[in-house]
């Protein structure tokens, strides 16, 4: 779990809001699913909270604010976070968290593990992951709070996928692996036979979103700001936004990122992990969680294969150090070599719903 994942304000392009039991009529609204910290509880007892905001302006675009509120003693020193939001319509939205911290063993610093070597691994603890200040025990239940929030949306978008008869397949890769230029040349297979549409996840700009709409084929741009994933709110929104109903398939284009996105349940068939020959191939044993949390490794542009020095064998058997059943389709999305069996993948995969 990143110490940042979910604090970072997210805009759905063109959205005008596609939650059910919500109306709007164009102005702000405001969601808060958790209770602020209430005096008459002591401190120890305040559980850990996710404050949501749903800003919904007129031009239709959502942005998404997440803050994660930590109980008393959460943090080193006294922290005092306050905000305020002035509207358009003279709607004035004020609150304030405040936290007494008491400096006992329970909140002590994780420790890193030192090796031999003198190199210091902080993926040791219960929580796998480190945050200033913040325990372990802490961090693991915050951990469940966001996942269990995120995994019940994820359940929910699952059942409109089922219903729909979408398979939908999140691809996951670092940056530059080649994944929006592998969409559209798929894309561009697949349109006239079934419908297609693509949720296009990154920090900023719809420029992939432009480039797979100019194959005709629908999509969304969900920008995550400071966000290092999409997360099951988002997809939600982006799907409603597109309005799709048709047997197909949903492609979401995640930011790229081999850390965050492999902890975060979209609501997918499946989580495909694209690898460029260029990144080498260790990268399965240097990230883990993703090429574990995949049900298909694709390395793409074995065109250059000629001019890096990499050698796909090893990345597939240390692919299968972490995921044994992991399957591989060895392709080039720039020249069509072994695009046939991506697509005999899609296919078959999409029957079996």
């Amino acid at each position: 779990m990143c110490n940042v994942c979910g604090c970072g304000d997210s805009r759905i392009e063109g959205h005008s809001h596609g939650h059910h039991d919500h109306d709007h009529d164009g102005h702000h609204h405001h969601e808060h699913p958790h209770q602020h910290n209430d005096h008459h509880h002591p401190a120890a007892e305040r559980p850990q909270s996710v404050v949501i905001h749903h800003h919904y302006h007129h031009q239709g675009d959502v942005h998404h604010h997440v803050h994660y509120t930590l109980p008393a003693g959460a943090l080193p020193q006294q922290a005092t976070h306050g905000h305020h939001h002035e509207h358009e319509t003279n709607h004035a939205h004020a609150h304030s968290h405040d936290h007494a911290h008491h400096g006992d063993n329970h909140h002590a610093q994780h420790q890193p593990e030192r090796l031999d070597t003198g190199d210091l691994h902080y993926g040791k603890g219960e929580a796998e992951v480190h945050v200033a200040g913040v325990s372990q025990r802490q961090l693991l239940t915050l951990e469940m709070d966001i996942l269990g929030n995120n995994n019940h949306l994820a359940a929910h978008n699952r059942e409109h996928f089922i219903a729909n008869r979408q398979l939908v397949l999140n691809l996951v890769s670092s940056p530059g692996s080649g994944k929006t230029t592998l969409l559209t040349e798929t894309l561009m297979k697949l349109k006239d036979h079934c419908a297609c549409a693509v949720i296009e996840g990154d920090q900023q700009t719809s420029n992939d979103a432009d480039r797979i709409r100019a194959t005709t084929v629908p999509a969304i741009q969900v920008n995550t700001g400071k966000g290092c994933h999409l997360d099951a709110q988002m997809i939600h929104d982006a799907y409603h936004q597109l309005a799709i109903n048709e047997p197909g398939f949903l492609f979401i284009e995640n930011v790229g990122n081999l850390v965050c996105p492999a902890s975060f349940d979209l609501g997918e068939a499946s989580k495909v992990a694209i690898l460029s020959v260029t990144e080498g191939e260790d990268k399965p044993l240097k990230y883990p969680n993703m090429f574990a949390a995949a049900d298909l490794m694709i390395i793409n542009k074995v065109d250059l294969l000629p001019y890096v020095d990499v050698n796909i064998e090893d990345c597939i058997t240390n692919a299968r150090k972490v995921n044994p059943t992991i399957q591989v389709i060895k392709l080039s999305a720039k020249t069509g070599e072994g695009m046939d069996a991506w697509i005999n993948w899609l296919n078959e995969n999409r029957q079996q719903l």
